[in-house]
């Protein structure tokens, strides 16, 4: 986000549409840009400018999960550098190691400080602060937070009067997205009407961005994105569906145990133990991710969350080899660049397809939006009470399953999750798969080892030990 000429202070770093917004001195201020056009970029400078002048001054970052808050409080540790200010102190505060984020804070040598929370109405009620809220539209509880959080930011006994910023991508009309749908309608698009209460509205789409100075080409942007739909409002700024976060903060909670395990050892399990894996393949751009589940009782115990990160296929499919020798059932994305490794799998293990009256281990699973349809709502109705699920308590797993978004769109639904630096919510897909594998009613098949992998002999023995298992359940 370099703007051209030449750079006297990091305020000039600034392109015209984003200077407009930190310009912009409104008590109460309220942005609708597109994606990647420097939302954070652009506020986070005006944090950091009002935190330095203003000396004992607050500000709450709020964003819809911990890694977005953590996200912007970065970009404000990149402002202050680049103001070459000097932090006193970076304390971040949970209940407990890997717990959720209570909060974030930097200080500044003049007694400001600027902290970062999740967007959730417990972690900001009665704080009364100068609020940003990022990406509020897509706030698990936009409504509550904004009870939580708007009596004390106004109340003029509690540190004087106090600025708010609010900027999002749309999500829709209704749902979570529609109090910010209403808060740019209701102040832009309708006339004014003497109301006492009055956001100033910055919106920036995409095309307003690339013509005051952003350097992106927009064709190629629209052609890689191939969503017609999701181009008009993820980066045109209209509102046309809705998401919803599928599975929220407090829904997580009910399912994190100290007892199960992420760097578990599965090929050391109990003989006869039921194990369930689900494998989401990913090659370069997201990692391989595959969960293990036992089943004890009615209770799914997570016993491994490995993670094979920028990893060639054939020394993927050695080590995913080991954790199918323990496996009763497999399922596998079977789309894309898993269809080769599921190829493998499937031959060297056998392959579950009762339609076809093949019983082996591994399931390909092919990712339609009906097929999406089926294991996400059946995953959020393992977390919900009472819950028959339990996973490690861990902030990249955490992060990882709330990432999850259920979309509307024209009344259909499916699901999909932003990309990250750590992936696509690759864990969550994991997990997904693992708890379809566990789903499936009749006999359990015993996991076996079945001679040496992937040679004539091992798949012989593949396909006598499919016969007998055919047999062994009276079909």
């Amino acid at each position: 986000m370099v703007s051209k000429g030449r750079i006297n202070s990091p305020h000039d770093l600034l392109l015209p549409y984003q200077a407009d917004w930190v310009n912009d001195h409104a008590r109460f201020k309220c942005g609708c840009w597109s994606r990647q056009t420097g939302k954070d970029f652009s506020t986070t400078n005006e944090v950091v400018r009002h935190a330095m002048s203003e000396d004992k001054t607050t500000w709450m970052i709020a964003a819809p999960s911990e890694r977005q808050s953590l996200e912007t409080l970065d970009k404000c540790k990149d402002w202050i550098s680049a103001y070459q200010i000097t932090i006193d102190d970076l304390i971040e505060e949970r209940n407990g190691y890997q717990a959720l984020l209570n909060r974030a804070t930097i200080y500044l040598p003049n007694g400001s400080r600027i902290l970062a929370v999740p967007g959730k109405p417990d972690t900001v009620r009665g704080m009364s602060a100068n609020t940003c809220l990022t990406e509020f539209a897509f706030f698990e509880d936009p409504d509550g937070t904004w009870r939580a959080i708007f009596p004390s930011i106004t109340n003029p006994l509690r540190g004087g009067k106090k600025l708010m910023r609010v900027y999002s991508t749309p999500n829709g009309k209704s749902g979570p997205g529609r109090r910010f749908y209403k808060m740019v309608l209701d102040n832009l698009l309708e006339p004014k009407k003497g109301r006492k209460f009055e956001w100033s509205v910055h919106m920036v789409n995409i095309e307003d961005a690339v013509r005051r100075g952003l350097p992106v080409d927009i064709e190629e942007l629209r052609a890689g994105m191939d969503d017609a739909e999701g181009w008009q409002q993820e980066m045109m700024c209209q509102f046309l569906d809705t998401a919803n976060v599928l599975l929220p903060y407090d829904l997580i909670a009910l399912a994190e145990s100290g007892e199960a395990t992420e760097f578990g050892n599965p090929t050391d399990v109990a003989s006869g133990a039921e194990i369930y894996c689900g494998i989401d393949f990913g090659r370069t751009n997201d990692p391989t991710v595959c969960w293990t589940l036992e089943k004890i009782g009615d209770v799914l115990w997570t016993r491994e969350v490995l993670v094979l990160d920028d990893m060639s296929t054939p020394d993927q499919e050695q080590l995913l080899n080991t954790r199918l020798a323990v496996a009763t059932r497999v399922c596998l994305d079977y789309t894309g660049p898993g269809i080769g490794l599921g190829d493998y799998l499937a031959r060297n293990w056998g392959e579950f397809k009762p339609s076809g009256h093949d019983f082996g281990r591994v399931e390909l699973c092919t990712f339609t939006a009906q097929f999406k349809r089926e294991i996400f709502p059946r995953l959020r109705r393992q977390f919900e009470a009472p819950t028959n699920l339990r996973i490690p308590i861990s902030v990249e797993i955490r992060e990882d399953l709330h990432e999850m978004q259920q979309v509307v769109r024209n009344g259909q639904y499916s699901y999909v999750a932003k990309r990250t630096q750590e992936g696509h919510s690759d864990r969550c897909t994991a997990l997904a798969l693992a708890v379809r594998a566990a789903s499936f009613p009749g006999a359990v098949l015993p996991p076996r080892r079945f001679g040496r992998l992937g040679t004539q002999a091992g798949r012989a023995a593949n396909a006598r030990r499919g016969r007998r298992n055919r047999s062994s359940v009276g079909l």
